[in-house]
């Protein structure tokens, strides 16, 4: 996680865990979702299954079982140097680093470098790097840090172009998408 982040936890007993995702991931939250989780957090873990308290804790299930995912998880490979190189760019995200730039500073050829970070991130180095940006971006703009500026930052040539990417990767604009996740 990037920048300041609250959480809450729910902790499924692995026998309820069925048709969950087999990997952590990023989903987005309706604002029912929303409420359903802070009325959990406040339910023993000895709950009644056959109580109110089982019967909201069934709902949450439920629910999770239908959460969308969001393109938002930015995987790490296994290689040290690789990995390495993932922590700078996070760092210092710029949309128009290319590959063959990360292949001179690590010393592998195109060909190399590309199956081994498809292999390691389950992405192409461009979806990769948009993710990146997107994860970079997103704490920024939550903050109310202008589109534009978050643009410019991370090498866009207009907020327009940045925008365009935003809606076309996460549904809507980067306005819409902040407002439907308040």
């Amino acid at each position: 996680m990037i920048g300041a982040v609250t959480t809450h936890s729910l902790f499924l007993d692995p026998a309820l865990a069925g048709g969950m995702p087999d990997r952590c991931q990023v989903v987005g939250l309706s604002p029912f979702i929303r409420t359903l989780v802070a009325r959990a957090v406040d339910v023993p873990a000895d709950y009644d299954p056959d109580s109110h308290d089982g019967a909201v804790m069934a709902l949450v299930r439920y629910e999770m079982l239908h959460l969308p995912a969001q393109p938002l998880t930015v995987p790490f490979p296994a290689s040290p140097a690789l990995a390495e190189r993932c922590r700078r760019f996070l760092q210092r995200p710029l949309v128009h680093e290319t590959i063959e730039h990360w292949c001179d500073g690590l010393g592998i050829s195109r060909r190399a470098f590309t199956r081994q970070f498809r292999r390691e991130t389950g992405l192409s180095f461009l979806e990769w790097r948009q993710r990146a940006c997107l994860a970079a971006a997103l704490p920024r703009l939550v903050a109310g840090e202008p589109v534009t500026s978050v643009a410019i930052d991370l090498g866009y040539d207009n907020p327009a172009a940045f925008t365009a990417m935003f809606k076309r990767v996460l549904g809507s604009s980067p306005r819409a998408y902040l407002k439907g996740s308040a």
